[in-house]
């Protein structure tokens, strides 16, 4: 992603993904960028977390928490009815302190991904 693709998704007039941040003494040390998803299941919205970012030297000071509160608090003050991300496997210490904030692995489902080679194949079809 460019500088520019960033700008643009974010911070258009109309954005379909929204970020927010935490400051620590006036710098950047956090990040969270969401979008909606939808459940036909539920026929209501959800989010979807794409990413979760904390500085490493600041791990551990409750940022990750605010900010995984804050984006909870949207989704009830909006009546989103799922709060949702990824976590890969090997990330044990982002797994123990999701579960540790009552959150539940979702191990009935298997991620696919089409893109590259594939998805130009796949529109072919």
């Amino acid at each position: 992603a460019t500088e520019e693709d960033l700008e643009r998704t974010l911070f258009d007039v109309d954005p379909a993904v929204y970020c927010h941040v935490v400051i620590s003494r006036e710098k950047v040390v956090g990040m969270a960028i969401w979008h909606l998803n939808y459940s036909t299941w539920l026929g209501k919205h959800g989010m979807y977390l794409e990413d979760l970012f904390v500085e490493p030297e600041e791990r551990g000071n409750g940022h990750g928490l605010a900010l995984l509160r804050y984006l909870a608090s949207i989704c009830l003050e909006r009546g989103y009815q799922r709060f949702q991300w990824w976590v890969l496997d090997w990330n044990k210490p982002a797994i123990e302190f999701y579960k540790s904030l009552g959150a539940i692995p979702m191990d009935e489902w298997t991620v696919f991904r089409s893109s590259g080679e594939s998805l130009s194949k796949l529109s072919q079809v």
